[in-house]
């Protein structure tokens, strides 16, 4: 993994390598004139005022299944049985059992395993019949494409050892953090704030332990994960929201506003990024290769 320094213009033209409609980055300002003009709806056309706390939590049950994919393939080489993941699952590519050097990771990754298969549970035992069952989800071309717009090695395997676990997990539990942080002023229910607060700050813990021990892992681990910060900012929008695990010569484990508050996202922001496009009006791509399930499911 040598030569990871990366500069943002770099990551731009990394994107632009893959050769993937929609991933070449417009000028800041047509692409901020454009995401202030589509905020004010979400998903499909859907206003804001009109979104049901249903839909906000089906959508994040789009992520905890790929969250919980990921790290049960990386400690155990299977992924959810079949009884957690719907009726009408779909198909998940990629992932293998990773090498694990050092068993204190290991325990790590098992036990965000467990908390995203817990998270996987709870949203289906909350939504009851709205449960969405689990989207079509290829971590193979998923991370190919998100490597090469990094500026990352060609060959990057996300589940080969510690740190290519932690990198991987990177790439979208920084974006589920700032998710959550975004959908809470669009609750509206109490019982639901309380639980997805109470989410959030697991979240938050899984990527500051994360973010630490990749700073711990020396230069390699600084480059790599910055380059992943940088390409990801790229695709959600004309603000900056997103920081690498080294600013200003000196360690940065959490991510934050000057006021030290963590960053939001909106619904459009995060499909952005894990759909892999900054285009408006797409609804399937990147690690969701048949779109999300649910309601709100387009940029």
């Amino acid at each position: 993994m040598e030569g990871l320094r990366v500069s943002r213009r770099q990551s731009v033209t990394g994107l632009s390598v893959l050769g993937l409609s929609g991933l070449l980055i417009p000028a800041a300002y047509a692409q901020h004139k454009a995401q202030k003009k589509h905020q004010e709806t979400t998903g499909v056309g859907i206003h804001t005022a009109e979104m049901k706390d249903e839909d906000i939590f089906q959508f994040a049950l789009n992520l905890e299944y790929m969250e919980a994919e990921f790290y049960l393939r990386a400690t155990t080489g299977r992924g959810i049985d079949d009884a957690d993941a719907g009726p009408d699952a779909q198909r998940v590519v990629g992932g293998h059992e990773a090498r694990f050097e050092k068993q204190e990771i290991r325990e790590f990754v098992e036990e965000l395993a467990e908390n995203e298969l817990a998270h996987v549970r709870f949203y289906r035992k909350t939504l009851g019949k709205m449960a969405i069952s689990r989207p079509a989800i290829d971590f193979d071309a998923g991370f190919k494409a998100a490597a090469q717009a990094a500026g990352l090695p060609a060959n990057f395997d996300p589940f080969a050892d510690d740190m290519s676990v932690l990198l991987g997990g990177m790439l979208f539990e920084d974006v589920g953090v700032t998710a959550y942080a975004g959908a809470a002023p669009l609750l509206k229910s109490k019982e639901f704030v309380e639980a997805a607060a109470g989410i959030l700050a697991v979240e938050a813990y899984h990527m500051g332990m994360a973010r630490s021990q990749l700073y711990m892992m020396g230069e390699k681990a600084w480059n790599a994960a910055n380059a992943i910060s940088d390409a990801r900012d790229q695709l959600d929008g004309g603000q900056d929201k997103d920081q690498g695990i080294r600013m200003n010569g000196k360690a940065n484990v959490v991510p934050s506003t000057p006021d030290a508050i963590a960053f939001r996202r909106t619904p459009q922001e995060v499909l952005h990024i894990v759909y892999l496009t900054d285009k408006m009006g797409i609804s399937k791509g990147g690690f969701y290769p048949n779109g999300m399930n649910g309601t709100l499911k387009s940029t």
